[in-house]
């Protein structure tokens, strides 16, 4: 090796001092926890530092403030008696100065300051003679003179968490959503019987069932999150619930599976009832929230309308086991699975209906069909050499879709 190319020493950092030398004194390193927080620390300063001297004082003189009150329920708790449930989903306090009911102005409570901060709620307690079966609308004037309005189509005592209410909604959500899909998991027989190209025709008309209600419930989470405050940003709660719910799921199933990458026939089934047991508590939401505000006829409507809708649901959980010989006890855990969160829908929007938490739960059920249409696609296509591709598989992802619309045509929208 030429000198050129020989390694330099190590530096020496020890001190002399006469002919000893001591060990120079070591570094102070910052702790982990202060560099990860330092970076967050100025960042709230500066956002501090904007709202007091920043240059919105100016545009705040020239403009009047933004407010933005959202009804999300009135009630009609006893005779006489009506309570509006509000929200600040705006950026600015708002202070409710009047209350209207039917054009004209009227005395009432309210449970707290007028002066309504961001994400603060209120309720606003009215003593008005409302009539039962005719319509009413309430109207909020706040003091910069702005109108938020809401409406009661039809007026009638709001349901009240009794025995008689809760078993009233459980029985709607049985009818709706558990018979329908343990009548559907008696064609358990049937697929075991069959040829097993028909065994697969099932499994794409379970896919079609699947997407077809995927995309049902997606409609209704981004139509309802048009309801939802600002504040609570519904179109965020759309993709959170459709994005995280398949990751989550995943995770779930590669954490209980272990390294194993394929999930056996029940597993496949059970992720099937839970997706639909997702959909199923949109439905029940629906269904409680109709009869809550006194809207009977169409309450009955959806209640047969999911029934016969729901049956065909009971068939896609038991087609992945056409295979297999299941238990009792899991069958019943499935139909269960897929029923019950429609008794617990029924019970959510009757007493305590919330127009984020509704927008939630139909993408959450978006996420879990998605999650389970990927399942269900990785089994088919270990059974089936051509996948939804071979002619008859074609045709029962069509007849699947099409048995979804047909019934779905006694559904009101």
């Amino acid at each position: 090796m030429s000198k050129l190319e020989m390694p330099l020493p190590p530096e020496d950092t020890s001190l002399e001092v006469g002919r000893t030398k001591y060990p120079a004194p070591p570094r102070r390193r910052l702790p982990l926890w202060f560099k990860g927080i330092a970076p967050l620390v100025l960042l709230a300063a500066l956002v501090a530092m904007f709202l007091k001297v920043g240059p919105v004082g100016v545009f705040r003189q020239s403009f009047p403030p933004v407010e933005e009150l959202t009804i999300e329920r009135i009630r009609l708790p006893a005779q006489g008696v009506m309570e509006v449930h509000i929200v600040n989903g705006g950026p600015e306090p708002v202070t409710v100065a009047q209350v209207m009911v039917d054009d004209a102005n009227w005395v009432h409570r309210v449970d707290g300051s007028r002066t309504i901060d961001r994400l603060e709620r209120r309720t606003i307690t009215i003593p008005y003679p409302w009539v039962e079966g005719e319509p009413h609308a309430v109207a909020l004037v706040t003091s910069t003179g702005l109108t938020f309005t809401g409406d009661v189509p039809v007026a009638t005592l709001s349901p009240s968490v009794d025995a008689r209410y809760l078993s009233t909604f459980a029985l709607l959500g049985v009818y709706a959503g558990v018979i329908p899909v343990f009548i559907g998991l008696l064609w358990l027989p049937f697929v075991r019987s069959i040829d097993r190209r028909w065994t697969d025709f099932f499994l794409s008309l379970t896919m079609g069932l699947l997407v077809f209600l995927g995309t049902d419930a997606l409609v209704e989470s981004v139509e309802t999150s048009g309801l939802v405050a600002g504040a609570f940003q519904g179109p965020a709660l759309v993709l959170l619930g459709v994005v995280a719910t398949p990751l989550i799921l995943a995770s779930l199933g590669r954490w209980r599976g272990g390294n194993r990458q394929e999930r056996t026939p029940l597993q496949v089934a059970g992720l099937i009832a839970l997706g639909i047991g997702l959909h199923n508590l949109g439905e029940g939401l629906a269904i409680g929230a109709s009869y809550a505000t006194g809207e009977i006829a169409l309450g009955t409507f959806l209640v047969i309308g999911f029934l016969l809708h729901n049956t065909t649901e009971g068939l896609g959980i038991v087609t992945p086991l056409a295979d297999q010989r299941p238990r009792l006890g899991s069958l019943v855990l499935l139909g269960a699975l897929a029923g019950i969160p429609t008794v617990i829908g029924a019970w959510i929007g009757g007493f305590t209906y919330s127009p984020a938490l509704t927008t939630l739960f139909f993408a959450i059920g978006v996420g879990a069909i998605i999650a389970v249409v990927y399942e269900l696609y990785k089994l088919f296509s270990r059974r089936a050499g051509a996948g939804l591709a071979a002619p008859l598989n074609t045709a029962g992802f069509l007849v699947g879709m099409m048995i979804m619309y047909g019934t779905g045509l006694l559904v009101p929208a």
